[in-house]
């Protein structure tokens, strides 16, 4: 599984990184901010797309449409990674077309268990 991971904070991205290394069948980019997820996403065409909600140059719920306008990527499942847990911004990313929200620190039991289901392994 090809997932792609935006989220500007370094080091939230390398525990991200460290986490998911052992399933050896998940191969994670990282993107720092919504034009390099653009940039990565037209040439590595993810599976699933983690998006953070606060980018430095956009937000997660406004750079989920333009990735899935990308070729290949219509419907791609997605999931909002934030430490904002208030029900209305979970109701928010969910009614973007998120299939998920995971709140930080990262519960990576559910991470896993989300790719699974949406692999379908």
């Amino acid at each position: 599984m090809r997932l792609l991971y935006v989220e500007d904070n370094r080091i939230n991205a390398v525990l991200f990184e460290e986490a998911l290394r052992r399933y050896e069948w998940i191969e994670l980019r990282i993107a720092e901010d919504g034009s390099d997820a653009e940039r990565v996403a037209a040439n590595w065409t993810p599976d699933v797309l983690v998006l953070d909600s606060h980018l430095p140059d956009t937000s997660g719920v406004q750079l989920l449409p333009r990735l899935r306008a990308l070729p290949g990527l219509s419907g791609l499942p997605a999931f909002m990674c934030s430490a904002d847990a208030l029900p209305n911004e979970v109701a928010r990313a969910l009614a973007s077309g998120f299939d998920g929200y995971w709140t930080k620190p990262i519960d990576f039991d559910l991470v896993v268990a989300d790719l699974k289901r949406v692999s379908g392994r």
